[in-house]
Formats: structure tokens, sequence, C-alpha cells
């Protein structure tokens, strides 16, 4: 079901802070946290998300409640509002956004593994993919042993045959890194390769000496020079590392002129912010799957069955 976003309470005006657990601590850039932080803004009637991802985003949450305070109060002020960063925007983009009246039917979210290789080997035995295999799984990679990514990869190859991969890096190697990791690939078991370099240079080298596709994530979000190639795949946009709403769509327009695949995907928001991505994807990219499958590992929701956020269970700031 597709959530509704109501609101329970009287206020026209509302920012929330939530904190959901992880189902396990999870790494960002080489930190390791053990649970999801963020705000719920609510203005006249519609929600937002704002949610820094951590090693991520250039702002942190702190700074993303301060600016949204002071964007409420210049709201209630009558005062029309243009936050400077990128997840505020996006918050305050939705919560003002004037959505569509019907929307397309979106494919469903590809399934995201993260962790350990070796226990993720461990458990490929006991997931019903067996029987019924995805057409694509993602997979992050660059943060383990590349031995030992090489080989998880290898074994996803021999138990899914019929299952792409999309790889992400998250720029976590060098070129020289980069490279020596694709020629171990298996090409055609690969959809594409997420940002294997911090530089889009070295990313299209890699890409051009290995054959590897290669898709741009982390260049959408740092605003950084990039040019359409036939290596170059897909468009990976992250609205809460983006920011504005405009920017987005000139991102996914541009992707279309260069024949480019558009994935609307995730910052592991909470089930409202995922829910906000799922309409956007509706919009720019219903047919292509989105990266939307970091819900699963929240234990907790900030909205209830029938699509009301639970502002009870929330922290009001505003």
């Amino acid at each position: 079901m597709r959530p509704v976003f109501r609101h329970s309470s009287r206020h026209s005006l509302a920012l929330y802070r939530y904190c959901l657990p992880f189902r396990q601590p999870l790494m960002f850039k080489g930190k390791w946290l053990a649970s999801r932080e963020g705000l719920a803004v609510f203005i006249n009637g519609q929600w937002g998300e704002i949610a820094p991802l951590p090693g991520f985003s250039l702002e942190t949450l702190a700074e993303a409640e301060a600016e949204s305070l002071a964007c409420m109060a210049a709201l209630k002020r009558g005062e029309k509002v243009s936050p400077a960063l990128a997840s505020v925007q996006f918050g305050f983009d939705c919560a003002q956004r004037s959505w569509p009246a019907s929307l397309a039917v979106l494919e469903p979210p590809y399934p995201l593994l993260q962790g350990a290789p070796v226990e993720l080997m461990a458990s490929l035995s006991a997931t019903h993919w067996q029987t019924s295999p995805p057409t694509r799984l993602k997979l992050k990679v660059a943060r383990y042993a590349m031995e030992e990514e090489l080989a998880l990869i290898e074994q996803l190859g021999e138990r899914l045959p019929t299952t792409k991969l999309i790889l992400d890096a998250n720029s976590g190697w060098t070129r020289e890194e980069a490279q020596r990791f694709c020629e171990r690939l298996t090409l055609e078991q690969i959809d594409y390769l997420e940002e294997p370099c911090a530089a889009f240079t070295d990313t299209i080298a890699v890409a051009e000496a290995t054959g590897v596709a290669v898709a741009l994530d982390e260049t959408l979000s740092r605003q950084e020079k990039w040019y359409c190639h036939p290596q170059l795949r897909a468009l990976v946009i992250k609205p809460t590392l983006i920011g504005s709403l405009s920017a987005c769509e000139a991102l996914v327009q541009r992707a279309r002129a260069c024949h480019l695949r558009v994935v609307i995907s995730s910052s592991f928001e909470s089930d409202l912010g995922l829910g906000l991505l799922a309409r956007l994807a509706c919009e720019w990219a219903p047919n292509e799957p989105p990266g939307l499958d970091t819900g699963n590992w929240l234990t907790e929701h900030v909205m209830n069955p029938v699509g009301e956020v639970k502002t009870d269970s929330l922290h009001r700031l505003y």
C-alpha cells in the first residue's frame, strides 16, 4: 500500500526528531552506526523528511535541525524559505510539493546485500532466492578484503546465475585498486559498478581499461562535472544528498538526453522518507527498479499501517 502521509494533529507547521535502531550496526565511510536519526517536517498537510547521512552528507543532523527550525519560524511569519543544506532542501521541497494526482505502478526495489563477505556467503543457502531469484541484486563492495569480496561475487554468480549484480563501491578505491578488482570480474554477471573511484576521470579510466559498465552516485551529490560516455549506464539519484527536487529533475532530464538509466535511491531514510522517494521514482523512473531496500535494516517505523506519522512516539522540536 502506498503511504498516504496523514497527520493526526491540528498543527499546520511541525518538526519532529526520530531515532530508529538498525537491526545490526552498519558501517558508513568507516564509522559504525547503531541507529538512524533524522527529522520529519510537516507543512500545511504534507510531510517531508530531513535525514543527512553521516559520512555522505556535507551537513550534520545538528546543522540540519538548526536550519529547519529557522525555516519553520520564517514560514510562521509568512516568509518564503530557501534552505541551503541539501537534506533540508529535500525535506522542505517534499512538504511543499504539488504531487501528481495519480502515479505509475513502480517496479519493486531490488534487494541490498551489505555486511562481511564470510557472513553473507554463509547466509546464502538459507535465502528464498534459490527458488525465486531476483533479477538484480545490489552488493556493497570496497569495504572488506578484495579477495573476500571477489569470492562472494563468484559464489553469487554460481548460486544465482540469472541475477545481475549491481556493485556499489562508494568511491572506495584508487584507480589501480578498482582496475585490479574489475579485471577479476565476469562482466556478463555485472549490471554496473557504482562509483569505483572518487574522481570521475579515474572511474572512466577503469571502465575503459576493463570494459565494466559504471554508474554515478557520489559525483552527483558532490555536484562535480561529468560527461556522457559509452561505459556510463546509469545515474543513481539520491535526493537526500543532492538536495532540491528541481536539481534532481535536472539530472533526470540530462540522463534521458544521454540515454542513461535513472535509479532513484535511498540514503537509509525512515519509512516516511522511503515512501516519498517511491513517489518520486514513480514519476521519474517508473520502469527502473529503485534502490529503496534500505528500510529492511531498520527495526522500527515512524508511520503506522494506515499511513499516519506516529507523532506521539517522536520528539517534537517545533
